[in-house]
């Protein structure tokens, strides 16, 4: 049976509108109370958020239904994701929920679960949430219903925790950096992480107002980072999204460094410790120049369904403990159990420290080849795989590009989107290609 709510990262939609709508979290607090029930210890489920203005609404309705289905409740105020996946655990906690639409605009928001170990909840466990929700939603008796506390000091426990994951023996003294919170979750806790190591910082986007995240800031947006960067001749720039499980960087000269070519970067500083990893998981859409490049060093790369959750998955099924994604999502699987922005950039700015050597110079052997991607709109309900003019088209571009190239074509896992990306030396012919299969969905509706 397939997912009605549940898509690749939770539930996520425009605020208002069904399923995100605050009587619909009422009973899915309700419904997650419900599944997360832990007799034995009781139910203690911990609720984080960014800093859209719909966070609150739909925090109190959480509470509600959680409550009402018996639960204990301590809400941790804006947290980055990761940072609710390490309390979860700390806290011994039955689950984690985060409110969130990570790099989307204040008008969207959505749910993020994870389980009592901090990881992203599994497809049976998703579906008994669905099925409960279905149901009619029924308070337990006045003497067993939950409460709700607020935890103070969650900012200080994951600055300690990110902190710990940088080597004791070096030092970000005498690095600059510009670090832009994109107005989201990060605000308060990653400045506060770099400058404690050392480093001088100068931080953007990180005066959230409510409906001010993600605008013109952050990872998705980093025009302002890298005109600061150049600005203030810092050494790097450091960008998250909205809800810091993402990261991305700019180089001294004013260039974006996106996610596979800081994975490359971690995964090389691992095999020059002599911590070399067996293999790195990435996805369909990571750069063919990262995987030459881990090649290169004897690394191998596999490649996941996009989504950091299949990232994960492939992970622990290869045993490996490094994964991510070019927009930014990095797991580093030693240190903590999800994708983590200020975690993973930590790894990039020790590498810095211990190399002494640029972040450009870090990347430089690893060499993208061009990549054109364009997104299609498609009325809900389109099935990619049922349209013969689509799978033709595609078809004839794959044998175009056969031994020189790639493409993928997929549906979006949070949009009524598809996917086009082709990859190859030649940016022209890739765009020229990519053009002419989103011409064909589009005369389809």
């Amino acid at each position: 049976m397939g997912k009605q709510f549940f898509g690749t990262d939770g539930i996520r939609g425009a605020v208002g509108q069904y399923p995100v709508t605050a009587d619909f979290m009422l009973k899915l607090g309700w419904a997650a109370g419900r599944v997360f029930a832990a007799p034995d210890r009781g139910t203690h489920v911990l609720i984080g958020k960014d800093t859209r203005v719909s966070g609150y609404m739909f925090e109190s309705a959480l509470e509600a239904g959680l409550v009402a289905a018996g639960a204990r409740v301590t809400l941790l105020g804006p947290m980055p994701t990761p940072a609710v996946a390490m309390l979860t655990r700390s806290q011994k906690a039955s689950a984690g929920i985060v409110i969130s639409a990570s790099h989307n605009t204040y008008t969207d928001n959505g749910i993020k679960f994870f389980d009592a170990n901090g990881a992203k909840l599994s497809d049976d466990v998703e579906l008994e949430i669905e099925r409960l929700l279905a149901e009619p939603m029924q308070t337990v008796p006045s003497a067993e219903l939950g409460k709700a506390s607020r935890m103070v000091d969650a900012p200080g426990r994951y600055v300690e925790f990110c902190k710990n994951t940088f080597p004791d023996a070096l030092s970000l003294r005498g690095m600059k950096l510009i670090v832009d919170c994109a107005h989201g979750a990060t605000y308060q806790i990653a400045p506060q992480v770099f400058s404690e190591l050392g480093a001088d910082v100068t931080v953007i986007g990180a005066e959230p107002d409510g409906y001010n995240i993600n605008k013109e800031v952050g990872s998705t947006a980093p025009a302002a980072l890298q005109a600061k960067v150049l600005s203030e001749g810092a050494d790097v720039g450091i960008a998250f999204d909205g809800d810091g499980d993402r990261v991305q960087c700019v180089a001294a000269d004013g260039s974006v460094v996106d996610g596979d070519e800081l994975l490359y970067v971690i995964a090389n500083d691992r095999l020059q410790q002599g911590n070399a990893p067996e293999g790195v998981v990435g996805t369909l859409m990571s750069n063919l120049g990262m995987e030459q490049a881990l090649a290169d060093k004897g690394v191998s790369l596999v490649r996941a369904k996009v989504g950091d959750r299949y990232v994960l998955e492939l992970m622990k099924e290869h045993g490996w403990l490094l994964g991510g994604e070019a927009s930014g999502h990095i797991i580093c699987a030693d240190l903590t159990t999800t994708g983590d922005g200020i975690i993973a950039a930590l790894q990039v700015v020790a590498a810095m420290a211990r190399s002494g050597e640029s972040l450009l110079a870090l990347k430089s052997a690893m060499h993208k080849l061009p990549q054109t991607l364009i997104n299609v709109t498609v009325p809900e309900g389109f099935v990619l795989e049922q349209s013969d003019p689509v799978q033709q088209e595609s078809q004839r571009v794959q044998a175009l590009l056969e031994g020189r190239g790639r493409l993928v074509l997929r549906p979006s896992g949070t949009e009524p989107l598809i996917r086009i990306m082709i990859e190859g030396a030649d940016a022209a012919e890739n765009q020229r290609l990519a053009e002419g299969i989103a011409s064909v969905i589009r005369t389809l509706h």
